[in-house]
């Protein structure tokens, strides 16, 4: 919100401050409650496809069903976000999105399971689509790279607790107990997200608004950051990173499973373990970029992790874990950077910005995620980490051609 001035009237939260702490932890828990929940049956794919007489591919859609549904909500969410404050939003999507994730666990046949899953999907989409708004808004120009990799560490530690707590349950007790202890978890993070974060200073209901709006309404805002080639050049990256990263993932599980590892489920969640990476590597990169500029950083972590699904390819376990690590932290390090500045580049719709970014994020989750199932029976391990490292290249060299000649320092970007 700002002055006639140009000067924003309520300074945002400043880096080191209580109600930034605050919001940083909230973030963190509000990634747990959401991303627990969306991948939880990712370690166990293959006690689905068991349990189910189902396919690898089709288990997969386990995953696909509600990153697809999050893909579909995350525009909706932030017209939403625009209307109610996005802590508000947040908060009745996290609540919405456990109890249809308790009802997905228990659903009698899996066509149920898949709508419970799609429906999990719609309002999970509240979280990632206006986090990054909620922070941009409320904390220090500054501060906000940061901030955006806090909460991307979050998703992380969500991921990768969903993971780890589902698989060992699920070998003892099966899948559906399995992906309801992930239920336990998200509400208390939840109820951590609830408590700790800030109530909004600077947020200015949408129907109120009157200074810095987008001509044309909720079409105006939507269509107007579509006008970006930078922007377009994120979302065709958030499409081939989180596609290919959830390819891997997804059918991990499959191929340690099989010859020459032949590990139980409880072992293979602890391949998830590599997450950590990501959570270390999120706020490390919003620090770099802000002090190198986002694109060589981007750059970097693409590289990063082009090199680490090469080391998939490795027949020694350590080698694998080690490559397992180092795509994962290349991987949420460049989100955290393109996550972030998808938010800085339209001021006037940064909740429709963030909206477009997940939307490609989610979408590429959904198809990708799925379809390199179809590599895997075909081609084997080989042919996924070689669908998935074309998609980081090609990612890479989008943003060298549309982004390289517009980095500028964080702190300028954020203020603009």
């Amino acid at each position: 919100m700002r002055g006639m001035s140009g000067i924003d009237p309520i300074p945002g939260h400043a880096l080191g401050s209580p109600a930034y702490r605050r919001m940083q932890l909230a973030l963190v828990c509000a990634g747990i409650a959401c991303f627990a929940q969306l991948y939880s049956p990712q370690g166990i794919l293959q006690l689905i496809s068991a349990d189910l007489g189902i396919g690898p591919e089709q288990a997969a859609l386990t995953v696909s069903a509600a990153t697809a549904g999050l893909a579909l909500a995350v525009m909706p969410w932030s017209f939403v976000g625009d209307r109610l404050g996005r802590r508000p939003a947040m908060i009745l999507a996290v609540i919405a999105a456990t109890v249809l994730a308790l009802a997905a666990a228990w659903s009698p046949s899996f066509p149920l399971l898949l709508v419970l899953r799609l429906l999990e999907g719609v309002a999970l989409g509240g979280v990632p689509a206006l986090a990054m708004a909620y922070l941009s808004e409320e904390v220090d120009a500054r501060s906000r790279a940061v901030a955006a990799g806090w909460f991307v560490a979050g998703t992380t530690l969500g991921g990768l607790s969903g993971r780890v707590l589902a698989t060992p349950v699920a070998d003892v007790l099966g899948w559906r107990a399995g992906m309801t202890a992930v239920v336990m978890l998200a509400v208390l993070a939840a109820a951590g997200f609830v408590a700790l974060a800030p109530r909004e200073r600077r947020f200015v209901p949408r129907r109120r608004a009157s200074g810095g709006a987008v001509p044309g309404g909720g079409a105006g805002r939507l269509l107007a950051p579509l006008r970006d080639p930078g922007l377009l050049a994120l979302l065709a990256c958030a499409f081939l990173l989180m596609g290919g990263f959830v390819a891997v993932y997804n059918y991990l599980a499959f191929h340690l499973s099989g010859p020459p590892y032949l590990l139980p489920a409880s072992l293979i969640g602890l391949m998830f373990l590599a997450y950590l990476g990501g959570t270390a590597s999120s706020p490390l990169a919003g620090r770099l970029a802000s002090r190198h500029g986002r694109l060589p950083v981007m750059l970097g972590a693409m590289t990063v992790m082009l090199i680490g699904l090469l080391l998939t390819l490795a027949a020694p376990r350590p080698v694998l874990i080690l490559g397992l690590v180092l795509m994962t932290a290349g991987f949420f390090g460049a989100h955290s950077v393109a996550s972030g500045w998808a938010g800085t580049r339209a001021p006037g719709a940064r909740s429709q910005a963030t909206g477009l970014y997940n939307l490609a994020y989610y979408a590429g989750s959904s198809v990708l995620g799925w379809a390199l199932g179809f590599v895997l029976a075909g081609a084997g391990w080989g042919g996924v980490v070689a669908a998935v490292g074309a998609a980081v290249v090609l990612a890479g060299l989008v943003s060298a051609a549309l982004l390289r000649d517009e980095d500028r320092p964080v702190a300028s970007a954020g203020s603009a």
